[in-house]
């Protein structure tokens, strides 16, 4: 029987995750015997579809890249049309509400009451909303476990590179003392392209017309998206309730081309590192530009790519490079996330 999915949010990431089941849809169910069913959508600029029986993904696709609005999708029996996404939650026949909306990283909203009437409608929630998770974990998690759904929230922190999966299966046992990154592939590539020469404004209009970094950088250059991620990695994986107020947060705006040279003459690398680890009885956690030493794994790291270390009391530090956004990228990590649930692994 198809997992059956309603996503509130169908921008990049959403499109990126209809593509996956358009073009790999057959795939999935030969191989794995998954088969998702995309029964809902809704946006506040497109506007909402449902249907019990399923929509074409396809079709979905099509519509967005043709007019842009839900309005052209074809009539049937049984569609109903703007349905808020608060009644698509409770009332629709998913199995799993995909929540995808925008990300307010202050407030959370309205992805928290998102997955709060979601857990209290019996389903489950697969997310890459960093706001839920970073402001709202022990809340969402009790909540959760108490209806007996699942929660599952992969594309929070690197996409679709597997950074809590892996070390939640993986090194289970191992004992995550410390985890240190560069989770933001926005600063990794404007410091990328001051080592190479480039002024900061100049390496930032750069990341801006590639897409990299938003017409506002402020949440990426002054290092609040990896903050956001460094507060999940330490109530997920470390089980440590960090909050926002207890990170201290410096980005990259600050860094001169004479700080790059610097570097360069003592053979180091700017990195903006994202960190939690503990040190003795205490918790630090911070977000700081940092020179690192060229032997360093996360010193290596070039352009837009992402990387962790996790250093494990068993296995000493093992590091982790992939991808860190994209709209297929992303939409893989909500993939996983669905076929996890399917098998009952979250």
């Amino acid at each position: 029987m198809a997992h059956k999915i309603a996503l509130i949010g169908f921008g990049t990431v959403g499109q990126g995750l209809a593509e996956i089941l358009h073009n790999k849809g057959a795939q999935l169910r030969q191989s794995l015997g998954f088969e998702a069913q995309i029964v809902a959508v809704c946006t506040l600029s497109k506007g909402s579809l449902y249907h019990p029986d399923g929509l074409d993904a396809g079709m979905l696709l099509n519509v967005v890249n043709n007019s842009g609005k839900f309005a052209d999708y074809l009539d049937q029996p049984g569609l109903e049309r703007g349905w808020s996404a608060q009644q698509i939650i409770q009332d629709s026949n998913a199995d799993t509400i995909v929540e995808i909306s925008y990300t307010d990283i202050n407030t959370g909203q309205p992805a928290i009451d998102y997955c709060r009437a979601a857990f209290e409608s019996g389903k489950n929630v697969v997310t890459a909303n960093k706001g839920p998770v970073a402001l709202a974990y022990p809340e969402l998690a009790a909540l959760a476990r108490s209806n007996g759904v699942r929660w599952a929230f992969e594309g929070t922190v690197m996409s679709g590179t597997p950074a809590i999966r892996l070390p939640l299966a993986a090194l289970a046992g191992a004992e995550i003392l410390a985890v240190r990154g560069i989770l933001n592939g926005t600063t990794n590539y404007i410091l990328t392209k001051m080592e190479e020469g480039l002024d900061y404004q100049t390496a930032l209009k750069q990341a801006q017309e590639l897409g990299y970094a938003e017409a506002d950088p402020t949440a990426d250059v002054e290092g609040y998206d990896a903050l956001s991620k460094v507060i999940i990695l330490a109530n997920v994986l470390m089980d440590v309730p960090l909050t926002k107020d207890d990170v201290a947060c410096q980005g990259i705006s600050g860094l001169t081309s004479a700080d790059i040279e610097q570097a360069k003459a003592q053979g180091k690398r700017w990195k903006l590192i994202g960190s939690v680890k503990r040190e003795g009885g205490w918790i630090k956690a911070q977000v700081a530009p940092e020179m690192l030493p060229i032997s360093d794994p996360l010193a290596n790291i070039a352009g837009a790519t992402n990387a962790i270390t996790y250093e494990t009391q068993l296995m000493g530090p093992i590091t982790l490079v992939g991808a860190g956004a994209g709209g297929i990228e992303t939409g893989y990590s909500l993939l996983i996330d669905l076929i996890n649930i399917e098998r009952k692994n979250v």
